[in-house]
Order: structure tokens, then sequence, then C-alpha cells
């Protein structure tokens, strides 16, 4: 793209300020540039030229359109919780959708809209009342767009699969302003790419979800001693590859007030409580627990573990890989790096892939890794006054290590702004599908938050 220019800035001001008015944000706004351009990884300080906090469709076709005019870069915040800050372009246009997360339930048909910026928490607002839920990510701050269209791993996916299988439709707006509906019942190609090719085709401004009854969970956290780690993932690693669909576990370090504490995090999603509550005693057995709050509780309270270990305002750095299981090698790998752990705040979690969502054929939806596996992140989180290059290279180490035994690939949402290669590995058989798509929906790149997918 060539060089940003003032007049660029200004010709877009000027197709936005009539219409947005004080919600086009500049540098020099009075209500706070900054502010407004704060995600929760501190780490993060790209600046854009323009902000456009957006209230519906409409608006968010003109700052579409307004973009292209100008031919200013441009990305989307929704949720913003990616690491990488993908959310904000240098000298770029933001369409900001933080104020659109209206979140609708219809208990009868069993479905939930969500708007474009709506988080987990919103949604399970409307719908926990009704005893009702869909798959969803680990954190309540996360956005369901972000989430759903790279993939949307979780702790319901062993029974009902990931965030994106529960998509039945959404609402886009395509790079040339004009909007669209995808589903199986209009415009299915785009369905398809939007459920595993992420952001890469249009703003997704609304998303409609299948929704399940599930009025409580079996869920909790098991800590345990770093002395039992080794045996604590050897246990782990035999019980999940067995595990029913309604038991789904998550593993790794946390930090501990001496230092860091391995975990398991079990959700039970089944109905036979006394089969649940078997498999959380097969789990407690594997060490000697000196943390056990394990009961029955609404899902969206489940959801609350993880959401203390995202602190707004600390820096975050993350690796990733995949695995086919959790073997002795890696379990080796994650406990030598726990030991050597950055920082007090640094964790290490294993998310498991299993059961529902692994029985949908992989070329079924964009995302294509349909296998049985395991997600591990290496997140390394210090504060501002901390340098960076010892959290850097801690995390880079325990990724290397885990290297040899990881698969190709890797979970786009997940990975950084210098991992094309493995972005494209991850698609696998649906690469030239997606490419394709790419190239009908979005033939000038406006759209780049899987750079791997810029054609």
């Amino acid at each position: 793209m060539t060089a940003i220019s003032a007049a660029d800035i200004d010709t877009a001001v000027r197709a936005l300020r009539p219409r947005l008015g004080e919600r086009l944000i500049t540098p020099d706004s009075v209500d706070g540039f900054e502010e407004a351009r704060r995600v929760w990884n501190a780490a993060v300080t790209h600046q854009p030229a323009l902000i456009a906090r957006c209230r519906d469709t409409a608006e968010v076709s003109a700052a579409v359109r307004a973009a292209r005019d100008a031919g200013l870069p441009l990305s989307v915040r929704a949720g913003g919780h990616d690491w990488a800050g993908r959310a904000l372009r240098n000298g770029g246009l933001v369409i900001d959708l933080t104020g659109m997360r209206a979140a609708t339930a219809d208990p009868a048909a069993r479905t939930v809209t969500v708007q474009g910026g709506a988080t987990t928490a919103d949604l399970l607002a409307a719908t926990t009342p009704h005893g009702l839920v869909t798959a969803t990510g680990v954190v309540s701050g996360v956005g369901m767009a972000g989430l759903t269209t790279a993939g949307g791993y979780g702790p319901l996916v062993g029974r009902f699969g990931l965030a994106l299988d529960n998509l039945l439709g959404a609402d886009v707006v395509l790079a040339d302003g004009s909007t669209v509906t995808a589903g199986p019942d209009g415009d299915p190609e785009l369905w398809w790419a939007l459920r595993g090719g992420g952001a890469n085709f249009g703003v997704v401004t609304e998303l409609r979800f299948q929704l399940h009854a599930l009025p409580t969970v079996l869920a909790g956290m098991l800590l345990f001693p770093f002395a039992d780690a080794g045996t604590v993932l050897a246990g782990y690693a035999e019980i999940v590859a067995a595990a029913p669909d309604e038991l789904t576990v998550m593993t790794g370090f946390l930090p501990g007030p001496a230092g860091p504490m391995v975990f398991l995090c079990p959700f039970w999603s089944g109905t036979d409580v006394a089969a649940g509550e078997r498999a959380i005693a097969a789990l407690r057995s594997l060490g000697h627990p000196i943390v056990d709050q394990v009961g029955a509780m609404p899902y969206v309270a489940a959801l609350s573990m993880f959401d203390a270990n995202i602190v707004d305002g600390n820096h975050y750095l993350l690796r990733s890989r995949w695995l086919p299981d959790l073997s002795s090698t890696a379990a080796d790998a994650l406990v030598a790096g726990a030991a050597g752990i950055s920082s007090p705040f640094s964790t290490l979690i294993v998310n498991r892939f299993h059961g529902a969502a692994a029985r949908v054929d992989a070329g079924a939806t964009a995302f294509a890794n349909r296998v049985p596996h395991q997600v591990v992140e290496v997140i390394a989180v210090w504060p501002p006054t901390d340098s960076v290059d010892r959290h850097r290279a801690w995390a880079d180490s325990v990724a290397a290590a885990l290297d040899p035994v990881s698969l190709p690939g890797g979970y786009p949402n997940l990975l950084g702004p210098d991992d094309d290669a493995r972005a494209r590995a991850s698609f696998a058989g649906n690469l030239d599908r997606l490419l394709t798509a790419k190239r009908r929906y979005d033939p000038d790149n406006v759209f780049s938050a899987i750079p791997a997918l810029v054609d």
C-alpha cells in the first residue's frame, strides 16, 4: 500500500464526520484517543489514524467505503482480544464494534442473535436465564465474532463442537460496502469461508447461534503442587484419550504463591451427574490436590475461573503449538518450561479438541484440523516496566521444545504476525478453496486479519 497522507485521512474524516459526529475519534479528539485505542495487552502500541465507533450495519458499511475511497488500511475491533493487536492498524481506520453488543435469545427456537461486538459474557447474559448455552471460548471477555470465525475452542467442544459449528448464519459487510447474509440458504460459500477463515472476508455485524439446554455444568479447578506435575500430566493424557464427549479437561501450569502449580480444569456437561463425579474423582486421584474446587454451577460462572488471569495493562506474548496428544516428550517440555517460567504471571495452558468437534468432516467448514488434538498456549506475561527479552526467549524455548512432536500448522487466532506459513498449513486441503473465496469476496485485500489469506 502507498504511503498514507494527511489528505487521505482528511478524505475519510469528511466522509464520516457528518454521520458519526464525535464517534469518529482522531488523535486530537477531546474524548481521549489513547483510551479508545487501548486494548487489554499493553504491549500493543499501534497508532491508527481514525477510530470509527459504529452503532449499526449502515455505519459499518459507510466506514468500509470511506476507508477504501481514502486508501486507508482497515481493521476491525470487536472483542479486541487478539494478543497481537491486529484489531488496530498503524495509520489506518479502525471499525470499532464495541458499541454493538446486543444479544437476544429465542428460547423457543433455541437460538441467540448477537451483534458483531458482543462478547461471550454478553451472549450468556441473554441465554443463561433460560438454561441455554452455545459453544464458547474459555474467557468471558472474548468477542464472539473473532472467536467463531477462526474456530472457537472451549469447554463444550466435546459435546457441542467448536463455536463455528454452532453458527447458523451471519450478516457481513463486504469489502465494497455491500451487506450479505451468509448461511446455508444465503451465500453458503461465504458461510463456509467464515467458519474457520477468520475475519478476512468482511465485517461480521450479526451472528446467529444454535443453543443447547445446559442449566449447570460440573466444573472447577484442581491445583496440585509442582512436584506432582509429571504424574498429573501422564494421568491426564490417559484419561482424556478415552474421555466421553461430555468431559473436556484443560491442564497446564498457573502461578501460585510459591511458584507454578499444575492444574486440571474439568468441565462435565452431561446429564448423568454420577458419571461426572466419577470422572472428577479419577482426575483428583492423579496427585495430591492443594486446591479442590469442583462443583455444579451455571456455565457462565465456570468461565469466570480464567478471567482473573487476563489483567489489563500487563504485557503479553503468546506462542502456540498443536499436538496430536500429550506425549511424554511434550509433558517433559511443559514441566521444564514451567520450572523456568519467565515471570510469576506467565502460564502454560493445554486445551483438548475431541468429541463432536472431531466428528465434523474436514471439508465441511474452512477449519480443517478435525482429528483429536491438543492446543498448547505458552503465555508470557510481564509488567510494563520489564523488558520483553527474557519473556520472549522463554516462550520461544518452550515452543521449540515442543516442535519435534507438534502437528503442522496451528490455530490462527493464537498465531503471531510472523506465523504465516503455519497459518497456511493449518488450512491443509481447504487452503485453495479459501484463497478462491478470498479473491471472490475481497479481491483487493481490504481485510487482512489472517495475513496468510491475503492472496
